[in-house]
């Protein structure tokens, strides 16, 4: 495990936003699923797969290429109230970005089921955020919220590319439209916020941590839009139900409750892989090292605080997972231990002693102890 950097109490800082950071590629189908649609024995289904991956790697390597955005360039937050925009264009299939505008802040449901979910999808996202921790949009400066719908020919993916999300309409056989589940939306934004805070690096355990932090955002998300709204032990603490057919026997891409449990279909290469403790951590190669898998492990350890502590999610396990993304001591390759032990920490400073202890105690329970110096 690496040194731990050192943990102060009282007040914490927010991180300034990098400057010359590089987007990582942010998908919310792992590249494991897609792999192994690749082998179906459905050619049309192969060629969706082969297709996904392609405008995948095409996405990953324009954002390698691209420099930083003005609106995440080193700068102060912008001054005056929180500011909600949201954009929503039809890419009609292509991958011309954006697309044709169909809808802007303020203006009435299209119709379009794509573009209006995706709509209110990214207005869930910024409320909780502005509501909960008083956010202003995803790098804290009032930042557009912009989607394309229908991108791509059965793209079977989300995606958020740096500036924008991206949404494809799936294949209809094993995918249904993206835009479906909330918390994808939610995760996906959420790895925006993540670049302009911690800036978590996208490979190993800080790649994990950085999808996990989606995940979590993602579900309080889902959980806070919910009517009524849903205390920790009344949600179902699933990533992306809904976006399966009813041709895959699965409920959703992962569950934070019961990692390893989503799915079991062979179309998918067979049981869902994520291990929710240490001692089932996943080494490889793939996927940044198992970014999309392992996650899960903190997945289960926030799901664990949240029913430790009771009520709603976004209140105190939220709070403390916030205040870590935007803690300076939370190194971009922060190990799960260090992630832990500032968990921990933030526990202490915003809550009591009583409450860290739960937090504690979950890391420990998922096999992970926070590092020295909490």
């Amino acid at each position: 495990m690496p040194v731990m950097h050192e943990v102060r109490t009282g007040a914490r800082h927010r991180h300034a936003p990098h400057a010359g950071r590089r987007p990582a590629r942010c998908t919310i189908v792992p590249p494991h699923i897609l792999m192994a649609l690749c082998r179906s024995e459905s050619a049309q289904q192969r060629e969706v797969a082969l297709r996904t991956l392609a405008l995948d790697a095409t996405a990953r390597e324009a954002r390698l290429m691209a420099r930083v955005d003005a609106a995440t360039a080193e700068r102060p937050p912008a001054a005056g109230p929180p500011r909600k925009h949201r954009s929503i264009f039809d890419a009609r299939g292509g991958t011309a970005l954006p697309g044709v505008p169909v809808r802007d802040e303020g203006e009435a449901a299209t119709g379009d089921a794509a573009a209006d979910e995706a709509y209110d999808g990214l207005g869930a996202t910024w409320d909780l955020y502005q509501d909960v921790y008083g956010r202003n949009s995803i790098d804290d400066a009032g930042q557009d919220l912009v989607a394309s719908v229908h991108y791509g020919e059965q793209y079977d993916n989300a995606e958020w590319n740096g500036t924008q999300m991206l949404f494809g309409d799936g294949d209809g056989t094993v995918f249904n439209r993206f835009t479906v589940a909330v918390d994808v939306m939610g995760h996906e934004l959420t790895h925006g916020v993540t670049a302009a805070t911690a800036n978590l690096t996208y490979q190993d355990q800080a790649g994990a941590l950085n999808e996990s932090v989606s995940d979590v955002f993602g579900s309080l998300v889902k959980q806070y839009v919910a009517a009524p709204r849903q205390t920790a032990d009344r949600a179902d603490w699933l990533i992306g139900a809904g976006l399966f057919t009813s041709a895959v026997d699965g409920v959703a891409l992962r569950s934070m409750k019961a990692p390893g449990t989503a799915y079991d279909d062979p179309q998918l290469g067979g049981r869902d892989p994520q291990p929710a403790h240490m001692r089932d951590y996943v080494t490889t190669a793939e996927d940044n090292g198992g970014v999309h898998i392992n996650s899960g492990i903190p997945n289960h350890a926030f799901y664990l605080v949240a029913i430790g502590l009771g009520g709603f999610a976004w209140e105190r396990a939220g709070r403390i997972w916030y205040e870590t993304l935007r803690d300076p001591a939370l190194a971009m390759g922060a190990q799960f231990a260090d992630f832990a032990a500032l968990t921990v920490a933030n526990a202490v400073d915003g809550f009591d002693a009583a409450v860290a202890q739960v937090v504690r105690d979950a890391w420990r329970e998922v096999g992970v102890t926070p590092a020295a110096g909490v």
